[in-house]
């Protein structure tokens, strides 16, 4: 043992390397279960509370004056210089 190594350094450098293999041992056998177990297929859940959506949201779109269209061309061109 090196001499200028301290105690708490040895032992926290052991319980590192503990926690360390024992987090591969688990992802190890995790890997193992995802990998090779049988698909499962996800539980239903009750969803009576939430209403289906009947359909898609409709588009909304507002019309601009010639003002806010230069306004906005303004804009995108002094975007573009930065």
């Amino acid at each position: 043992m090196p001499e200028h190594v301290s105690i708490l350094q040895q032992t926290g450098l052991a319980i590192l390397a503990v926690a360390t293999v024992a987090w591969v041992v688990g992802l190890i056998r995790l890997v193992r279960v995802v990998t090779t177990g049988p698909p499962r297929s996800l539980p239903s859940l009750p969803l009576g509370a939430l209403p289906g959506q009947a359909q898609a949201p409709a588009v909304e779109s507002v019309p601009l004056t010639a003002d806010e269209q230069d306004a906005f061309a303004g804009l995108v061109r002094q975007f573009s210089r930065s």
